[in-house]
C-alpha cells in the first residue's frame, strides 16, 4: 500500500512529514510558499493519519519503508526531506535508512532520544468523542474540551474530523492503533543510526523537546547537523512562527 500525498508544484522533490495525530495539509500554507522556489513539494499523510491506509503495525522502521516505498513509486531520489516532531522521527529513521536517497534532512523540534508517553489525555479525549450524538465540529470541540484545555491544540485535533456519510462524522485518524502504539512516538533511534549529509535542526525557543543535552546526542547520530532557534515559538514552531521558520529552512536549502 502507498502512503496518500499532495503534491504542490515542479522541481527538486521536497517531502514532508507531519507529526502525530496530524496530516500532510497541515503544511499546506509553507508548502506553496516552498514550491514557489521550484521544489516539487509533497505531503505525505503517514500511515493510521490523514488520508493514508490503516495497519495494524506502527513503528518508526515501518513507516521509513512506507516513505522509501512512496519515492519508489513516485520515483524520487535525491530528496530534501523534513519531518516535524513523530516525523522527524520518521525523517531521522530514513535518513539513516536510506542515506543515499537523502541529499539534505531536517527535523523540527524533536531529538533522536527518547521521549516518554504524554498524550495520554488527548487520545482519552478523542476515545470519548460520542459520534452516535456528536453532530458538528462546534459540538466535538466541546466534548474534547474538558481533556484538551488549549483552544490551539483542540483545532488542530478537529482538522481530523470527515463525514465518514451523510450525517455521520468520524476520525481519520486510526485511533486504537495509535492508543495501543502510543509508546513507539517516543522511542529513540537505533544506536548505530548515523547519517552523515547536511543535517538542520529547528527548535522552537519555549519548547522542552530539544534541551542542552540533546546537542551532544544530536551530533553523535548526524555529524553534520547545526542546530537553529526559532523566537517566539514552541513545539508548533512552523505555525507559531512560520516567517522565521520559511526564512531558515530557505537559508537551509537553497
Amino acid at each position: 500500500m502507498i502512503l496518500h500525498s499532495n503534491i504542490i508544484g515542479e522541481g527538486s522533490p521536497f517531502i514532508i512529514l507531519h507529526g502525530f495525530l496530524g496530516m500532510g495539509d497541515n503544511w499546506k500554507t509553507l508548502a506553496k510558499q516552498f514550491s514557489e522556489l521550484n521544489f516539487e513539494v509533497h505531503l505525505v499523510d503517514q500511515r493510521n493519519h490523514g488520508r493514508s491506509f490503516h495497519s495494524s503495525e506502527f513503528d518508526y522502521e515501518v513507516m521509513a519503508q512506507d516513505l522509501r516505498r512512496y519515492c519508489d513509486t513516485q520515483g524520487l531520489d535525491d530528496i530534501i526531506l523534513l519531518g516535524h516532531s513523530m516525523g522527524g522521527k520518521t525523517a531521522m529513521t530514513f535518513a539513516t535508512m536510506y542515506p543515499e536517497v537523502v541529499s539534505k534532512l531536517l527535523v523540527a523540534d524533536i531529538s533522536p532520544r527518547y521521549y516518554p508517553v504524554h498524550h495520554d489525555a488527548i487520545l482519552n479525549g478523542l476515545s470519548h468523542l460520542d459520534f452516535s450524538q456528536i453532530k458538528s465540529r462546534g459540538q466535538a470541540d466541546k466534548a474534547l474540551r474538558p481533556y484538551v484545555e488549549e483552544v490551539g491544540t483542540r483545532m488542530f485535533l478537529l482538522k481530523n474530523l470527515y463525514w465518514v456519510e451523510k450525517g455521520q462524522l468520524g476520525l481519520r485518524i486510526n485511533l486504537p492503533v495509535l492508543k495501543e502504539h502510543m509508546s513507539e512516538v517516543g522511542e529513540a533511534l537505533a544506536a548505530h543510526a548515523v547519517f552523515n549529509n547536511e543535517t538542520l535542526f529547528l527548535k522552537g525557543d519555549k519548547s522542552e523537546y530539544i534541551g542542552p543535552t540533546d546537542e551532544a546526542i544530536i551530533h553523535r547520530h548526524f555529524p553534520n547537523a547545526k542546530l537553529v532557534t526559532i523566537s517566539n515559538a514552541g513545539h508548533w514552531l512552523h505555525a507559531e512562527n512560520p516567517k522565521d521558520f520559511y526564512r531558515e529552512v530557505v537559508k537551509f536549502i537553497k
